[in-house]
């Protein structure tokens, strides 16, 4: 697919599902050094009503409201990374991930992947691996995928990044012992 011209964020807001994953694929992985600092996080049209159900119950509850993805560069071609809840009040990091660029699980092209395994959460433990690709100047389009099985991984669960925002605000999380990324990105869907 020819990359696509840049759409906004209110453009994604409109997108289905199955729009977003045609301008993902015609979209371009940001560069590592270009992910660093707080994103403000957004859910996008989701493909299913479960899908749509458990993402509000997980990131858009009143109660604990998902408010940002934070990545920082550790190197030329690894970063790390972590989430942002309110909490009761509260503002929260949680989730900590690893990122890289790596091929697509969704059309084999580089995008910026981030990969929760390579840390003990939730997130983690359910394999969660996300895709992000930018869609204008300080917009990202993000794919979200978790599962246990290659099946349940292949269901684009769609979210947006704009930003950065803030600065990163430091690292969180222990290392899960035995790791290897590969393990989590190997098998895709093209």
């Amino acid at each position: 697919m020819a990359q696509v011209s840049a759409i906004p964020a209110e453009g994604l807001r409109r997108l289905s599902t199955e729009q977003l994953l045609v301008v993902f694929g015609g979209m371009e992985a940001p560069a590592m050094e270009e992910m660093d600092g707080e994103y403000a996080a957004e859910l996008l049209r989701q493909p299913s009503l479960f899908a749509a159900i458990s993402g509000a119950v997980s990131v858009s509850n009143p109660l604990m409201p998902w408010l940002c993805k934070a990545f920082r560069p550790v190197d030329a071609g690894t970063g790390r990374g972590y989430n942002t809840f309110r909490i009761f009040g509260r503002v929260v990091q949680r989730y900590p991930m690893q990122t890289l660029i790596a091929p697509s699980r969704f059309d084999g092209k580089p995008a910026y992947q981030l990969v929760y395994r390579a840390y003990q959460s939730l997130c983690g433990d359910i394999h969660m691996v996300d895709e992000v690709r930018r869609a204008a100047p300080g917009v990202y389009l993000g794919i979200g995928t978790w599962g246990y099985t290659e099946r349940q991984r292949q269901v684009p669960l769609p979210f947006m990044l704009e930003g950065p925002k803030a600065r990163y605000r430091g690292d969180v999380g222990r290392r899960r012992a035995g790791f290897v990324v590969n393990q989590e990105l190997k098998k895709t869907a093209y």
